[in-house]
This record gives C-alpha cells, structure tokens and sequence, in this order.
C-alpha cells in the first residue's frame, strides 16, 4: 500500500477531524492516524527538516482524507474554493496533500492570521487585512514547504500538495474503516 504514517521527531499530529474541533463540529476519524503517500510522505519530512534547521516544528490537521469523509465535508461546506467535490476526487483522498501550520521549537502554533479551517477571504494567502507578524509566518510556513517541492493552495494558508496531484490515482477506502466514524456517504456517491 502506497500509504505511511507520519511519524518524525519535528512533526507533530493535530488531526482535527478526529475531533469536534473542526467545520462539522462532529468527529470523522475514529483515530488520529495521519497518513500519506510515500512520496508525500518523504516530501513532508524534507519540510520537517528545513522547519527544524530554523528552530521550528510541523502540526498536521489533516493528511489522507477518506472519500467518505470527503462526502461529509462537501455536506457542511459545498463550497469548491474550499472543499473539493467528492465525485472529482481530492488531493488527499489521493493521500497527497497535508493541512498544516508552523509551530515553534516548544510546539506552540504561529499567529497565522486565522484558524485551520476558517473557510473566509482572510485565509487566503498574500492577505494584507491580517497582523504583519500573521503575515510573516504565512511566508514562512509557504518558503518552508515550497522550499520541500509542495505547492500551495490559493484559498487556505494551510494546505500544500505535491505538484500536479491528479498524476496519483484516488485511493481506495481501505483505511476507511479504521479511520472513519460510521460513514456517510451519499447514495448518489456509491
């Protein structure tokens, strides 16, 4: 299977939607396993590294998405500048991209400007109407993981993939079962 855990000292894990603390406000995930595509996965220790190399760490919101929990949130957000359709497909239901922030040494997040997930204008990259500090740590986190090879995502300061994601096929729900809460998938879907 193409999938691996993160696991590295210089990341930490922070999977919100095994949480309430996320855009449902339910839990998705039974369990807080964060996993990736191999090539993501060696891509986001590179990131790791060059966060570490400057006194910071990694804290991963979310990484491979089931598409049953893609469904979910297309249901609390039909929005495709936030949440991509789930008959397309996603980046993370191909488990290769990552929502994210920059912490520091001790694990305390950076001010970016707003929350994972806060699916307004002021998310996106390049704002000017957030904290100049806010600012600077969005260019940090974007000179970090671009500096790794991953791209950025216009609308959401926190989520990168790896450059042309479609070249990696939509993964299987074999994980679904240890990952997901009961599922949700709409009819239309199966």
């Amino acid at each position: 299977m193409p999938l691996k855990e993160i696991n590295h000292p210089a990341i930490d894990i922070d999977l919100r939607y095994a949480t309430a603390n996320n855009l449902t406000g339910s839990p998705i995930y039974h369990h807080a396993v964060a996993l990736l595509h191999q090539d993501a996965l060696a891509a986001l220790v590179h990131a790791a590294e060059l966060a570490a190399a400057q006194g910071f760490r990694l804290c991963v919101f979310d990484a491979y998405r089931p598409s049953a929990a893609q469904w979910r949130l297309w249901k609390a957000l039909p929005d495709p500048k936030f949440v991509a359709d789930p008959r397309m497909g996603s980046m993370h239901t191909r488990g290769v991209a990552v929502d994210l922030t920059l912490c520091s040494a001790d694990g305390v997040p950076l001010d970016m400007g707003t929350e994972f997930d806060e699916m307004t204008a002021q998310s996106r990259h390049a704002r000017c109407d957030i904290a100049p500090q806010a600012q600077r740590n969005r260019c940090l986190l974007l000179g970090i993981m671009t500096g790794a090879g991953w791209d950025h995502h216009p609308h959401e300061w926190w989520h990168y993939n790896l450059p042309e994601p479609t070249r990696y096929p939509k993964l299987g729900d074999q994980m679904e079962g240890a990952l997901l809460m009961d599922a949700c998938v709409p009819e239309q879907a199966l």
